[in-house]
């Protein structure tokens, strides 16, 4: 009989005594955040529906109804349904083992435990209270993960949020009492006497027997509740977003400097929104940013491969710190070798970045008619180029294309995170390329001549990658073709060997489900694609790229597990800027000091509140 020394397979059976010791030692440890939010939620949804239904608590239920935290004494309805929207709003912040929501539940259990007691004199109550305190205070180490960054925005979002949810759920708890109303109330009336509820007020609905009273601690219990988490959510301490402070961001550069030229979306990390984490021996780094929950890098990490893992380890341990979802976006084949075999984490194929080798770029040939003839179309209606680096502009017109960049910009909100810097002309940037492109004798806009602007960051000391692409909307079209050109023919004087575009994702997906003998599965799958393409530059930016005759280098997403990928998805789309949750311009904060990480503050002996 085969035997396996982990003790997987073994040629004796389990005793029956120590089976029941496993139950009796309880969930393992890191289960224990997971089962507790459920609980908690489970609990959260038996409490709001005993607050609002009232035959719920008449019905069979009624037995586990008066025993949950919540159901107290002659404030039943009002209690139960406060008691279950704060465990509901608790259970997010309990799987993510956050210590604040640890401290909550430990406190708003034993307190409806006991109000059950006095109220209720039920022994049960208590027991059902203790058997979720229990594992709490047992694995209260399980709860450490130090806050996510806040700011003041999410109490205006915390009372839109609540008092939506409040109108809508006190509307029901009117409805429900149907039965003992007196008279016929409208719609209108109804949400009017929702409204004066939620603040303390009678409304105009009117109920026969106690259930006025009923209703009216249930709408008030409702309204103060909104009120108290939105002043909580106003007053607390804040704790911004880390940011690049000066010192990172000269540490970066001598990074970059040594090893800048193995990744084409290194100058990237020196974004001053992103943080930092730098291995032990300070020969690597992985810059990130928090978006909802998830701690999002770009690119591979900065500096020496050797020590890659050290920096990966770093930012696992600021992961786990937080309680955040690890992921990276944009890594090339060899960081993604390296992320998932430090980690344990999963890579998947993203898309493909286009790379133009200039010592083989040539307009000549079949292949680059239509880019030939639209660039010599566009010569011929007395278009110009010029092709600089940043440090040999002056001031005034460096300030005249900041602000042209900033006009011609299609979207509200600067878009681009993985593949952006978020700024033109800084006095440190020297090395970036600029392309714009000027009409002389167009009559003179308020930019003078400029219609388009190219902007590159370095790679390495022979290489360059396209930051951003803006133009002049009354500009004739192929402004863009125009300058790639104009900066792939002006390379060589410049030193440059290689130019970086843009990425394109799901490329090889698009490519391949266009050819002939695709099954369906890649013809469906292309065919979402496009049809995607009309809100997002999926379809047109792999286009776009491919009339320069590319090389293309996989990207790839690193992640903990798929179940994580949509969360990923809708953070990587906040970060990149095609979804904007940010408040209206008038009511945005001015952006704090840069703070530094948990590591650093624990390399300085100072502890994270």
């Amino acid at each position: 009989m085969s035997v396996r020394i982990d003790g997987e397979l073994s040629g004796e059976v389990p005793s029956r005594t120590g089976g029941t010791r496993g139950i009796l030692r309880g969930p393992r440890p890191e289960a224990v955040p997971a089962l507790v939010a459920r609980a908690c939620t489970l609990v959260g949804l038996l409490d709001v529906a005993a607050g609002v239904f009232p035959r719920f608590r008449r019905s069979r239920m009624h037995a586990i109804a008066e025993v949950l935290p919540g159901a107290l004494g002659p404030f039943a309805a009002a209690l139960s349904l406060s008691a279950g929207v704060l465990l509901l709003l608790l259970a997010h912040g309990l799987r993510r083992r956050k210590r604040r929501a640890w401290r909550a539940a430990v406190v708003l259990l034993p307190a409806g435990a006991v109000a059950q007691f006095a109220y209720r004199h039920s022994v049960i109550g208590v027991v059902i209270s203790a058997a979720l305190l229990a594992p709490l205070l047992r694995h209260r180490g399980e709860f450490g993960a130090l806050p996510d960054p806040r700011s003041r925005w999410r109490a205006l979002a915390n009372f839109v949020l609540m008092g939506a949810g409040s109108l809508v759920l006190g509307l029901v708890i009117v409805s429900v009492h149907e039965n003992r109303m007196v008279g016929d109330p409208s719609l209108a009336d109804r949400i009017q006497h929702v409204l004066y509820g939620l603040v303390g007020f009678e409304g105009p609905v009117d109920y026969s027997g106690p259930t006025s009273w009923t209703v009216a601690f249930s709408l008030g219990a409702l309204g103060l509740l909104t009120a108290v988490t939105t002043i909580y959510l106003a007053f607390r301490p804040e704790h911004p977003a880390a940011r690049l402070t000066e010192d990172d961001e000269a540490r970066l550069r001598a990074l970059l400097e040594k090893h800048g030229g193995r990744d084409s979306l290194g100058h990237f990390a020196l974004r001053r929104d992103k943080a930092v984490v730098f291995s032990p021996s300070g020969k690597a780094a992985v810059t990130y940013r928090v978006v909802s929950g998830v701690m999002l890098a770009s690119g591979d990490p900065i500096g020496d491969v050797e020590a890659w893992p050290g920096a990966i380890e770093r930012f696992m341990d600021e992961a786990r710190a937080h309680s955040w979802t690890p992921a990276v976006m944009g890594c090339s084949e060899t960081g993604g070798e390296v992320w998932t075999r430090e980690t344990g984490l999963d890579a998947l194929e993203l898309g493909d970045e286009a790379v133009v080798d200039v010592v083989d770029f040539s307009l000549a040939g079949r292949a680059m008619r239509n880019v030939r003839q639209m660039v010599k179309r566009i010569e011929r209606a007395g278009y110009e180029t010029r092709v600089r680096r940043i440090r040999d502009l002056g001031e005034g017109e460096l300030d005249r294309i900041r602000r042209a960049a900033e006009a011609w910009r299609g979207t509200d909100t600067e878009r681009g995170f993985s593949m952006a810097l978020g700024r033109i002309g800084d006095p440190a940037d020297g090395d970036c390329l600029i392309a714009t492109a000027h009409k002389a004798d167009a009559e003179p806009g308020p930019y003078g001549d400029l219609k388009a602007v190219l902007h590159f960051v370095p790679w390495g000391t022979d290489g360059v990658s396209l930051d951003l692409m803006r133009r002049d909307r009354s500009a004739d079209p192929g402004m863009n073709e125009l300058l790639i050109v104009a900066a792939l023919q002006a390379s060589p004087r410049l030193g440059i060997e290689q130019i970086s575009l843009n990425f394109a994702m799901f490329r090889s997906a698009l490519a391949r489900g266009e050819k002939i003998g695709a099954g369906p599965v890649l013809r469906a799958w292309r065919g979402l694609l496009v049809f995607l393409s009309r809100w997002f530059q999926i379809e047109s930016l792999y286009k776009f790229n491919a009339k320069f005759r590319p090389r293309w280098e996989p990207r790839f997403v690193v992640y903990a597990s798929s179940r994580d990928l949509p969360r990923i998805g809708f953070a990587a789309m906040q970060a990149e800027g095609f979804v904007n949750l940010a408040l209206p311009r008038p009511l945005r904060r001015r952006s704090p000091a840069p703070r530094p990480c948990g590591h650093a503050l624990a390399e300085h002996g100072i502890r994270a509140a």
